[in-house]
């Protein structure tokens, strides 16, 4: 099993289990503590994220800051990879294209969704993540291409 898996099936049995494996898995890069993110389900080739509207988050307008947006896309397409990809291979980020639909007025919702991916065979994987609102509607936009090899033979 994938060590994020792991960690997850681990910590959900605990109280507050799923807010402790959130903050766990932020900090495997701090940055991501900036905007709190809280994963609401993961499982290999899915995840789906949120963050709350605050005023860290916020912008001059008061809306959510279209970086805080762009940190919780990473987040999710991050932790979605770390969480399918083979124990043979490894991911880095090699580009991100935004579309900021609307203005981020409420709590966000983030989904990726990687279930059409060919582990073995890819060498470019395009995380497409939809950010939604708490009215369903999509605020966000963005394809984050992860270039995917194999891990070095030591």
């Amino acid at each position: 099993m994938n060590r994020v898996l792991a960690l997850q099936q681990k910590m959900l049995k605990y109280p507050f289990g799923k807010i402790l494996f959130s903050k766990a898995v932020a900090r495997m890069a701090p940055y991501f503590t900036t905007i709190d993110p809280r994963i609401e389900e993961l499982r290999a080739n899915y995840l789906k994220a949120s963050m709350r509207k605050r005023k860290s988050v916020h912008n001059h307008l008061g809306t959510v800051h279209a970086i805080a947006v762009c940190n919780l896309c990473e987040f999710t397409a991050g932790i979605c990879m770390e969480a399918s990809i083979p124990k043979h291979r490894r991911w880095i980020p090699a580009g991100m294209t935004v579309a900021y639909v609307k203005k981020a007025k409420t709590d966000l919702t983030a989904v990726c969704d990687l279930s059409h991916i060919d582990w073995e065979t890819t060498e470019m994987v395009v995380c497409e993540i939809s950010v939604r609102d708490a009215n369903n509607e999509e605020v966000v936009k963005a394809d984050i291409s992860m270039k995917v090899g194999d891990k070095k033979k030591r």
